[in-house]
């Protein structure tokens, strides 16, 4: 198979140069971040490193969606949910009925978004546990060693591999490129268990600019997720949501992900902070606080937090001007 990734940041990077590198997959990249691109373009590449060693230099192509010609047989999409509607339209014109998309952002909305470019049925998503940041641009790190990375893939109408080529072959790609992905069967019950784990991860460590290991060390960390996956629990039951797994399951790959799986790691939401760019809490935590409004579960933690998230942007900001 052949990808192009939309968005070479930490994550479309890291899926990206492993296709490449392991799975032996021609991969192309697009990006809107200028700084992004010609940094690459200079050093005819981008550096990676694995938790911050072996850093090197890996050979890359990187467009802008202006000037791209390819024809992919799969998309992947890595974007920010609030950068997701300007960059799917200046790709819009490269868009082919032949071709299909995969994702695994954070957050909730953008498989209604690509729903506007693609059919159902040529849709995949995926929720992974894998770890990326950004030191700068064209300079990446990835956090968890291969046995560290593990992802759920479903399409997004819930069809099943055996009815479908591509699906088996994207699942077939990703595990040589070591994703290490499961095939589940609802989609929606896999998304928004993503999104309970990122609810309690993502926006603890934002808030306080610590790193998972950090976290999970904390005493009062199993009692802090477990009341936050609890509240997001209720409100998925209340709206006919089936999560992948228990409370108790839930908690545990949370508290194991933290200490074990990614210790290093700073969340995609900290790195928005602390450059002074917006987050992704509304489509996380505010998410959840929405679900239980609309159905009768309220989360009041939840919402808390999404305020709080908002007030450390601002609080940020404030004591970091030379940033903005």
């Amino acid at each position: 198979m052949r990808y192009t990734v939309i968005g070479a940041g930490g994550m479309g990077i890291q899926f990206g140069v492993l296709l490449q590198e392991n799975a032996g997959c021609g991969v192309d990249f697009i990006d809107g971040w200028s700084e992004n691109i010609e940094a690459i373009r200079a050093q005819n590449g981008a550096y990676v490193s694995q938790d911050g060693q072996d850093r090197h230099l890996v050979p890359i192509d990187v467009y802008y969606p202006e000037e791209y010609t390819g024809d992919p047989d799969v998309w992947i999409v890595f974007v920010k949910q609030h950068q997701l509607a300007g960059l799917l339209e200046r790709c819009a014109p490269l868009f082919r009925s032949h071709q299909a998309v995969f994702s695994a952002m954070n957050g909730h909305g953008h498989f209604e978004r690509l729903n506007g470019y693609f059919p159902a049925d040529r849709i995949y998503g995926g929720t992974a546990l894998i770890g990326a940041y950004v030191y700068g641009p064209g300079d990446f790190n990835f956090t968890g060693d291969v046995h560290a990375k593990a992802m759920n893939l479903c399409a997004y109408d819930g069809h099943t591999p055996e009815s479908d080529p591509v699906e088996r072959a994207i699942v077939e790609d990703f595990r040589a490129a070591t994703l290490n992905p499961t095939v589940v069967e609802d989609f929606e019950g896999m998304c928004v268990a993503k999104i309970v784990f990122n609810s309690v991860l993502n926006t603890l460590c934002t808030m306080y600019r610590i790193r998972f290991g950090e976290f999970a060390a904390h005493p009062s960390a199993a009692t802090l997720t477990e009341r936050l996956v609890d509240e997001a629990y209720s409100a998925a039951e209340a709206a006919g949501i089936t999560l992948l797994g228990t409370r108790e399951s839930e908690v545990d790959t949370i508290m194991r992900t933290a200490a074990v799986a990614h210790p290093k790691h700073y969340p995609s939401m900290y790195q928005d902070l602390t450059r002074c760019r917006p987050t992704e809490v509304d489509y996380i935590n505010g998410y959840l606080a929405q679900l239980g409004r609309e159905h009768g579960s309220t989360c009041p933690l939840h919402e808390f937090l999404t305020d709080e998230v908002h007030l450390a942007e601002h609080a940020y900001a404030i004591h970091h001007p030379e940033t903005i």
